[in-house]
């Protein structure tokens, strides 16, 4: 099989599904299921076809039995299978916590390494068409906290298939958030495979005055922030982790030692998040220089929303992310950036 180094654009719903045909193409261990991988859309289409491509064995449907369904993925994985386990909602993944915390991500450390169990999860995420308080949870700062499990929440197309690639190659459990909000989203691809490496940051736009770490979907809205920021002489770097764990804490180090100025969006709460953790780690390497400043954004601590006017306050924006940005560098709150909601937020359509 040959592949050309063609790079062209492509959404980021299509180069995860063009990792995942790869990967399965390569290696015939690589099956995947969830509920409604096939069905006529595919999962936003990441997994369109596959049953016909791969036949039923490889991609198919299964009970509402999520714990159960762990333990199948982490029983396969043990046997040399590649198991992609595909949830509509990462809410869900409460419903298999044992089996991924106190097996999955131990079985490999608890018999000295004789034992490998690379399962791949991927979990959706997001806001829109009223997914409310059960069914719009970013919970990664749970599953950050675990030794053995990785944790990536790649943001562009180019990144949602490297990621992809090589959570299916690791030889651990790898949690893939994936914001519902992403899937239109477009950017460059290779057309051949390659693998995103874990534990790497990515610095999208270059500043002095302002470092801006944001998660997922977050980093769409902090770089759009930028621009605003822009407008008022404010020059921001943003940096995008795609790993969360591991975590590239240098790269956020190195710009905050520059910017003196840390502002961290996450789509998630606020308290002992995501957020709280990458400030921590600013903070104690930077030993408490007091010349520093931070803030974290993120939900406030009441349960997600369901109707769309709720949703608006509820989530971070382009907006609101630049309004904390000016308060932290000039310690003003004299301006409001003007805008519109984003188009992949307005264009939405749901049910899933």
């Amino acid at each position: 099989m040959s592949f050309s180094n063609a790079v062209r654009e492509l959404s980021y719903a299509d180069a995860l599904y063009e990792a995942t045909v790869q990967e399965m193409e390569r290696d015939d261990n690589v099956f995947v299921f969830g509920l409604g991988v096939d069905d006529p859309k595919g999962m936003y289409g990441t997994t369109k076809d596959l049953h016909h491509r791969f036949g039923a064995k490889r991609n198919f449907d299964t009970p509402l039995s999520e714990d159960a369904m762990t333990g199948v993925a982490i029983g396969a994985a043990l046997a040399g299978m590649r198991p992609i386990h595909v949830h509509q909602r990462m809410d869900f993944l409460l419903l298999c916590m044992n089996q991924l915390i106190n097996v999955a991500a131990k079985w490999s450390y608890m018999f000295g390494g004789a034992f490998r169990v690379p399962l791949v999860v991927r979990a959706i995420v997001g806001r829109s068409w009223g997914q409310g308080a059960q069914h719009s949870q970013s919970l990664h700062a749970h599953f950050m906290h675990v030794p053995g499990i990785k944790v990536v929440a790649p943001t562009t197309p180019h990144d949602a298939k490297g990621c992809m690639i090589a959570a299916i190659r690791d030889n651990n459990p790898v949690i893939v958030v994936e914001h519902r909000m992403l899937y239109s989203n477009r950017g460059m691809v290779p057309s051949e495979p390659y693998t995103v490496e874990f534990g790497k940051a990515r610095v999208l736009t270059q500043g002095g005055d302002l470092t801006i770490v944001a998660i997922s979907h977050m980093v769409v809205e902090a770089v759009r922030a930028s621009h605003h920021l822009a407008e008022v002489g404010i020059h921001a770097e943003v940096i995008d982790p795609v790993s969360l764990s591991p975590l590239d804490a240098q790269t956020i180090q190195t710009s905050v030692q520059k910017t003196r100025r840390l502002l961290v969006v996450d789509h998630s709460w606020v308290e002992t998040s995501a957020a709280s953790e990458i400030v921590a780690l600013v903070a104690e390497s930077l030993n408490g220089d007091p010349g520093v400043r931070f803030k974290r954004m993120g939900f406030a601590p009441v349960p997600c929303p369901t109707t769309k006017p709720l949703e608006n306050l509820f989530y971070p924006n382009s907006r609101t992310i630049a309004q904390a940005g000016y308060r932290l560098v000039t310690n003003r709150e004299d301006w409001v950036p003007e805008g519109k909601e984003a188009n992949e937020i307005a264009e939405f359509k749901g049910p899933f």
